[in-house]
């Protein structure tokens, strides 16, 4: 079966088209600034296929995005189906499923009402995410829609871990929570950990680092989330590219009495021009802030070292929390690409027992331990896959239809 894998933002759409029969990338591609004047990138991963890198492309709505899309599959010079019949299923990614949704589920009229109830939970993703799903629905007609959640491994979070310490009314009217997100690339990094150290997953306590420009941590404990970062929203936990990560909420009322703003400037704040960025002046890729701290930056250093810090008192959290850890799993952009990231994360770490070679965590390379042989924890390098998650799970529900 042949699934496109959907992930649309507000004015962006990233597509692949999966071979499961091999679970191989048979295609892939973005449509950037929708709405406005159109980019379209596509990238067959077939040999002898042209890739397409356009701009003006007309793109009024997410409809269009799609239609491109599905020309540029279908085109007899260098697409990689013959037709559209082809595609067994679309498969979509949702940031937010509040508590409706502890799994994948077909799109029907109860999962778009749902995907909308969480709009206010997720007000910049929900929104774009049902854009596409119904822009899909519109172009292939009679082809199932799946929707596959952020927030759903989270759901199994004991309500220690959940509840908020705030008046319990909030939770009972507004389902006030922590959620968490990055579920799809946590729940991948369960599965392929455990298969890559051999254990009984039933019995393995995992801690998962999704780490790039937007970072969580999570739990894992018998294969099943316990705790992680994020909150209600992908604001909270540790600092990241722009977010700013937990801070005390009084800051917010402070800053914004004290600069005479609203809280929706504050918002924007906390979101976009906060974590690395704020702290640093320089900029929110990593890799800029590497480059600045080598000539001396101080602040460039400095937002570095928040995030080391940070990200290492979660792993210490974690380990409290699950009494003890196995494997310590570094995955996403800068978990996956930066030895200098993970090595200084690790220098917190030797309580556990936990000892990184630094000559593994040089190398490159997918699925490797990065510790020494007699490291009491395992510290690997798993390199994520979300869309092979939604794209496993598509063919799961379509199967059982």
């Amino acid at each position: 079966m042949k699934i496109l894998i959907i992930n649309a933002g507000s004015s962006s759409l990233k597509y692949q088209l999966m071979d499961m029969d091999s679970e191989t990338v048979m295609a892939k591609g973005l449509c950037e600034r929708i709405g406005i004047d159109g980019k379209f990138t596509y990238k067959p991963q077939i040999e002898g296929k042209a890739k397409i890198d356009a701009a003006d492309v007309p793109m009024p709505t997410h409809a269009e995005a799609i239609k491109a899309t599905l020309d540029a599959l279908v085109d007899p010079q260098n697409g990689v189906i013959a037709s559209m019949s082809e595609i067994g299923a679309c498969g979509h990614r949702v940031l937010h499923g509040g508590m409706e949704f502890t799994q994948s589920c077909l799109v029907d009229d109860k999962c778009i009402a749902a995907i909308k109830k969480c709009f206010p939970l997720g007000p910049l993703h929900n929104p774009a995410n049902l854009t596409g799903i119904l822009a899909c629905q519109d172009v292939m007609p009679g082809v199932p829609q799946i929707a596959v959640f952020d927030t759903a491994f989270h759901q199994t979070m004991p309500e220690k871990a959940y509840i908020y310490a705030l008046p319990y009314e909030y939770f009972e009217k507004y389902q006030c929570r922590r959620y968490g997100f990055h579920g799809t690339s946590h729940r991948y990094i369960a599965r392929h950990a455990a298969e890559f150290m051999g254990g009984d997953p039933a019995k393995l306590k995992i801690i998962s680092c999704h780490l790039g420009n937007g970072s969580s941590l999570c739990a894992i404990d018998g294969g099943k989330c316990v705790d992680t970062s994020m909150g209600l929203t992908p604001l909270a936990g540790v600092p990241m590219g722009t977010r700013c990560g937990s801070v005390d909420p009084s800051v917010i009322k402070y800053i914004c009495d004290q600069e005479g703003i609203t809280y929706d400037d504050m918002d924007t704040i906390m979101n976009k021009k906060s974590g690395v960025l704020g702290v640093s002046g320089v900029s929110s890729d990593f890799r800029d802030l590497g480059d600045a701290a080598e000539q001396g930056n101080k602040r460039a250093q400095l937002a570095l070292d928040i995030f080391h810090y940070e990200v290492a008192k979660t792993i210490g959290a974690y380990a409290a929390a699950m009494n003890g850890v196995d494997g310590i799993v570094f995955t996403a952009g800068i978990g996956e690409n930066s030895p200098y990231t993970r090595a200084e994360i690790c220098k917190y770490l030797g309580y556990l027992g936990a000892e990184l070679d630094p000559e593994l965590n040089a190398l490159r390379g997918d699925n490797r331990y990065i510790s020494t042989a007699d490291s009491r924890v395992k510290l690997m390098v798993i390199p994520t896959n979300e869309e092979l998650v939604i794209a496993r799970d598509t063919v799961d529900i379509v199967n059982s239809l």
